[in-house]
């Protein structure tokens, strides 16, 4: 090579210490492999160019184009800007130029799914594990696929600092629609639980690739449905799984966060306050608030992030996927008597959860197998599903919360005796649980739903809606809207909200109804506050001590403040200490602009 280079580098001894060289020697771990070793080749095509009769000779443009439009999303996974020195325009040439490729002696492009023809039959998804990165980059792919049907956000950073992904699919990507309602899968809480992780990412890939095949059942779900997939909640404890690889037999290593939380131990236990209720006449079994004693504890980054989710959109389905058993399990996971190992503990809607976790146990052909000598077998008397408590007791779960101080309906499906299991067994898997998958997300449409307004037409917010006999009500949206899932029956249903009266409405659900019925309520107002119980019960809905109100699920978590107090200006990225030996010449470029 010759001095200087195409940065003006004038030295070896230069271009050694610079922030450009030391990137390129830390690609490969930032990006977790992806993109390497080509993305290296083009940095040192740069750095070092090749000369030739003594003429420098740049690279070639159209190399770096072709790299820069496969691995662009690499670098946002990690939020990252391209980095400047791999300008297609500024640092390459055209070949009518003269240029020379300095990936020629690699075989092979950087990503197989870019060079796949368009009008591949049916759905293409490549059955393998992904990594961090890898993970994120499909997401956004599909997204950018289905752009009409599909958007992708993140709610909030591990301890690590890596985003929680979520790929949405509905007809208006990031809005709630009217009386349209909300669905969430959730994988991979404990990090070494690998499988339903992978299950959302095929998932996501399958309603893209469907709706736009014009898949009718596909279309009508994302046409009625706005479903969120969080494939990895736990993302640095996968990476300590990752770390042992597939078919290990370990069971702990990965399963807690980089902070040692088991995430379904973190949340607040809101079930014991709810049995501690459940003997006083007219208490509510609903929306109880998270006791201040709960926050003098360690409580996960990740958690708090999924618990402010869940107050900003009105989820009414969802499940939780986790690995060990074939099985699926509903709440209550808390024994009713804390003692008890293994006791029956139901909630209020012991029926509703029953067909819910049914839904998905019938449509997967290992669960609903009448076999014992398999993984799971242990359910086959009770149809694949069980109480949680019931199996085993354990306070601090996500479903219960969900249930206990939201509107969300939450399951828990084990999808596999392995945890981590070979690359070699996910098609398969995938194969077991993908009508499971659907057929519980179609239950989200069972039951009621309704918009709750006064006699002009206003829509009224956190109205409650009451069935007669079971002591658990939901509350309206913002928009007035709501929705209540309810088995077949007869069914009395209430409407109140303070200030207004009370509408009661007899409702039968047909037994073969499979979409939510619509019922209305026009509340009256009227001149004198409602009792002391109703106006008690309202404000039991806002705690009144609540950090998650100034809670930043986007803020980073694993770095110590600096001294005096946080520095100025918006949080630097994770991979950020992996530059802290420069001191003047940091690279502020690979900062993404806001």
């Amino acid at each position: 090579m010759s001095y200087p280079n195409f940065l003006d580098q004038k030295s070896r001894e230069v271009i050694e210490y610079s922030s450009e060289y030391i990137l390129i020697s830390v690609l490969q771990n930032l990006l977790q492999g992806e993109c390497n070793p080509d993305l290296r080749l083009l940095g040192c095509s740069v750095l070092a160019p090749q000369c030739e009769k003594d003429k420098v000779i740049k690279p070639c443009r159209h190399v770096c184009e072709k790299l820069k439009k496969n691995c662009l999303h690499a670098f946002d996974a990690i939020d990252m800007a391209w980095p400047y020195f791999l300008d297609c325009d500024r640092f390459f040439a055209g070949e009518q130029e003269g240029c020379f490729d300095p990936l020629a002696k690699l075989r092979g492009e950087v990503v197989v799914e870019e060079d796949l023809p368009s009008d591949l039959p049916g759905t293409f998804i490549q059955f393998k594990h992904h990594s961090y990165s890898q993970m994120v980059s499909m997401l956004k792919k599909t997204a950018s696929k289905c752009s009409h049907i599909a958007t992708t956000y993140s709610i909030g950073r591990s301890f690590e600092g890596k985003d929680l992904f979520v790929i949405e699919f509905s007809t208006k990507p990031g809005h709630h629609e009217l009386l349209k309602p909300e669905f969430k899968y959730v994988g991979n809480m404990h990090g070494n639980e690998v499988v339903g992780k992978e299950l959302l990412i095929y998932l996501a890939q399958y309603l893209c690739s469907e709706y736009l095949l014009g898949n009718p059942r596909i279309q009508t779900l994302i046409n009625s449905t706005r479903i969120h997939l969080l494939p990895s909640l736990n993302p640095d404890g996968y990476e300590m799984a990752a770390e042992e690889g597939a078919g290990y037999n370990g069971w702990v290593v990965g399963r807690q966060t980089a902070q040692n939380l088991d995430l379904n131990r973190n949340f607040p236990d809101l079930t014991s306050e709810a049995y501690r209720r459940a003997g006083i006449r007219g208490a509510r079994l609903d929306h109880i608030p998270i006791p201040q004693s709960y926050w003098w504890g360690k409580v996960a980054p990740e958690t708090k992030a999924v618990m402010k989710w869940l107050r900003s959109i009105p989820f009414v389905l969802s499940a939780s996927l986790h690995g060990g058993e074939l099985v699926v399990t509903y709440p209550y996971d808390y024994s009713r008597h804390p003692m008890e190992e293994k006791m029956f503990s139901p909630t209020p809607d012991e029926k509703t959860f029953k067909m819910l976790a049914k839904a998905y146990a019938d449509a997967h052909p290992v669960i609903s197998d009448r076999s014992e000598l398999r993984c799971g077998g242990n359910f086959v008397k009770r149809g694949g599903i069980i109480n949680g408590a019931e199996w085993y007791s354990f306070t601090g779960g996500m479903a219960d919360f969900n249930y206990l101080h939201t509107n969300c309906f939450e399951v828990t499906v084990e999808v596999g005796c392995e945890k981590f299991p070979l690359e070699e067994e996910l098609f398969t898997i995938w194969h077991e649980n993908r009508d499971a998958l659907l057929n519980y997300m179609e239950m989200v449409h069972r039951g009621i739903k309704g918009i709750v307004s006064d006699k002009f037409g206003n829509p009224i917010k956190n109205a409650r809606i009451s069935v007669r006999g079971i002591q658990h009500d939901v509350t309206t949206a913002a928009d007035g809207d709501y929705w209540r899932l309810l088995p077949p029956g007869t069914y009395v249903i209430s409407a109140q909200a303070p200030g207004y009266s009370r509408v009661m409405k007899r409702v039968t659900l047909p037994t073969k109804m499979k979409r939510a019925g619509r019922v209305d309520f026009v509340l009256r107002p009227i001149d004198t506050w409602p009792n002391k119980l109703l106006r008690r019960s309202m404000e039991d809905m806002y705690d009144p001590y609540d950090p998650l109100e100034l809670y930043d699920p986007h803020a980073q978590h694993g770095q110590p403040e600096a001294r005096g107090g946080s520095s100025p200006g918006r949080e630097k990225p994770w991979w950020w200490s992996y530059f802290s030996s420069l001191d003047l010449h940091k690279p502020l470029w690979l900062l993404k602009q806001r």
